[in-house]
């Protein structure tokens, strides 16, 4: 592990020759990534991960500037790309990339979903 200074907190973090990509594919090959929102950190994410090789689906608003450019980058509706609840249905981890704002409206939605 490596120590990496954060803003002055000192952190041990994992790096790459600890746990490099063909280890995370294993480790999470039977598990569906639920990215909820697709504004800023959604497509760079979603897009990320599924370059790679992880299961990813992205949840998002329908009928938004944003769920267009999420079919315009090639998630499919019905098969990687559903409104937000059923994402959260579908998904065994999930990134709640809202803005704040959006965290905080759909809270309770996203709370029922979680699970250990």
């Amino acid at each position: 592990m490596a120590q990496i200074n954060f803003g002055g907190t000192v952190e041990q973090v994992v790096t790459r020759e600890e746990f490099p990509l063909v280890k995370a594919k294993e480790t999470l090959k039977n598990e569906t990534i639920a990215i909820i929102g697709y504004g800023v950190q959604g497509p760079g994410q979603a897009l990320n991960l599924r370059d790679n090789g992880f299961n990813v689906i992205v949840g998002q608003r329908k009928n938004s500037k944003t769920f267009d450019k999420a079919v315009a980058d090639g998630w499919v509706e019905g098969k990687t790309l559903f409104d937000i609840e059923e994402a959260l249905q579908k998904g065994t981890i999930i990134m709640y990339l809202l803005s704040d704002a959006g965290q905080i409206q759909l809270w309770d939605t996203v709370k029922k979903h979680l699970t250990k």
